[in-house]
């Protein structure tokens, strides 16, 4: 009792000094706790949804990046994400903590299977899968990924796994012809043997995955860029789509790729991803445009018709016998919807900038609106910092909401794309840079075209997001984006360079050579 009581002040003092970030969020069996994930505040919380009340704040050792729970509803799994990362274990009744299991370079994403005996969980900079047994409480293997591992979930039978990765790994310059894309990592649950699945040439930023109970189907949120189009203008497609892709688990094989926006408006950065009991309704949240997507899934496994500049993305499905309607759109109460779950005809979405907890009842009138659970963030105004990240993720800033900066800049990082931009002349496509450390690195952009970063910000927001948005605006990003570290090299032993890398150090310092 006096752990528990002594995690509940902690939780709260952390709370009072500084954001919370709900990321991600799990629901128990009957729907009548949600577990949430926060980020920034580096705790977990239990919330009653009927009370709209939290009920439990847990601290964690490091942010938490991914919750699940085990099919019986006893124990919570909490990834901590780290350089050297564990994976919390708990009583998902008392609180109390039960195991801590070391992972790899920013683990996230657990997914149980459903035995309860493993989990697997995303190494993201390690760019590999810990396959952990509970019981045992040890991680049994590791598995390669692709890159950037982000997501997973587990066939309903257990014999496979699918994991996300974030970006592509392939060659982006004009002379590579093959398709640019993620790759969609499934795992054989008995031998951990792979195979790769691709999603559409074009691809970037993907965030979240699930699976049918059907165990036919998955889905697969992300972005579908045009990188090799001088980005001159944003409707109907053109340098970015955000979409979900819809993969067939019996051929192992995309079949359709759905645009989520309309052909003059967009509904930027999709994330979380979830489906309804039966499986007849896909739940999509939209990070940059603060809004849930909800869609009739029968209609996407069949023909489509081509209606954006991507000749990979569908808006209209083609079965007029079948009729479907489009995507019905649902405004949210807060900002920066990430992680969602399904419980009943409820959908939970975090709200990542508001410390709240959306909730959408898919059986009431389309004319309702969604209520709001508050965690206890702070009571303060975000200061420039916060709402500096919060513009650099908002959609609702650029012309038409297609793209926030995030789009080509996920997580202020680089897309690992090439493109050709007009501020240097066309015809010369060049690497996306990461926004960490440039404006302590002037001048700014790949060939140095603008004096320094403020320069750059204030330039992308008019002529990427074909925006004028006030000077405070900028200034705000301008101190999200210096607050910005790197994270550390997983190529690194216990933070220092290894005895090969210290030797190459010499090497390339010597003079001789």
């Amino acid at each position: 009792m006096l752990a528990m009581l002594t995690a509940v002040s902690a939780g709260a003092l952390a709370a009072e000094n500084t954001p919370l970030g709900p990321e991600r969020l799990a629901a128990s069996a009957d729907g009548k706790t949600l577990y949430v994930a926060c980020r920034d505040g580096r705790e977990v919380l239990w919330v009653d949804p009927a009370a709209e009340r939290v009920t439990r704040r847990v601290v964690v050792d490091a942010e938490p990046t991914g919750v699940a729970i085990v099919p019986d509803g006893s124990r919570l799994v909490v990834t901590c994400a780290a350089p050297k990362s564990t994976v919390a274990v708990f009583d998902a009744r008392s609180g109390e903590r039960l195991a801590s299991i070391p992972a790899g370079h920013t683990a996230m994403a657990p997914a149980v299977a459903p035995d309860g005996r493993r989990v697997y969980v995303c190494n993201r900079f390690d760019n590999d899968v810990s396959v952990i047994e509970l019981e045992a409480g040890a991680e049994v293997a590791r598995v390669a990924a692709v890159r950037e591992p982000v997501a997973a979930a587990v066939l309903p039978d257990g014999s496979a796994v699918l994991v996300a990765n974030h970006l592509a790994l392939a060659r982006t310059d004009p002379m590579f012809v093959g398709d640019i894309a993620p790759q969609i990592t499934r795992i054989d649950a008995r031998t951990l043997e792979t195979t790769q699945i691709a999603l559409p040439h074009g691809s970037l930023g993907v965030r979240d995955l699930c699976i049918a109970r059907d165990a036919r189907s998955a889905y697969v949120t992300h972005l579908v860029c045009n990188f090799t189009l001088v980005p001159m203008q944003l409707d109907m497609g053109w340098v970015n789509t955000n979409v979900v892709t819809v993969i067939d688990l019996e051929q192992n094989k995309r079949i359709n790729t759905l645009a989520l926006d309309e052909l003059y408006q967009g509904t930027g950065n999709p994330w979380g991803v979830g489906l309804t009991a039966e499986g007849a309704t896909l739940c999509v949240a939209h990070a940059g445009t603060h809004a849930l997507s909800v869609v009739e899934t029968a209609p996407l496994r069949g023909p489509m018709l081509q209606m954006f500049t991507s000749s990979f993305v569908g808006a209209i499905v083609d079965d007029p016998v079948k009729g479907t309607r489009p995507p019905r759109r649902v405004k949210l109460p807060g900002n920066g919807p990430r992680g969602l779950v399904v419980a009943g005809s409820k959908v939970f979405l975090a709200e990542y900038f508001t410390d709240t907890i959306a909730v959408v009842d898919l059986d009431a009138p389309e004319s309702a609106q969604p209520r709001q659970i508050a965690l206890g963030g702070p009571a303060t105004p975000p200061d420039s910092r916060r709402r500096g990240e919060l513009l650099f993720n908002d959609a609702t800033i650029c012309y038409g909401h297609w793209q926030s900066c995030a789009s080509c800049h996920p997580d202020a990082r680089t897309d690992g794309l090439n493109w050709d931009l007009m501020n240097d002349g066309v015809g010369n496509l060049k690497n996306t840079k990461s926004m960490i450390l440039s404006h302590r690195t002037p001048p700014a952009m790949a060939e140095g075209v603008r004096e320094t970063a403020e320069a750059a910000v204030r330039s992308g927001i008019e002529h990427i997001l074909f925006s004028r948005r006030p000077e405070e605006e900028a200034a705000a990003m301008d101190e999200y984006l210096k607050a910005l570290r790197p994270a550390p090299s997983p190529r690194l032993v216990d933070g220092k360079l290894s005895p090969a890398a210290e030797r190459g150090k010499q090497l390339f310092e010597s003079e001789r050579v």
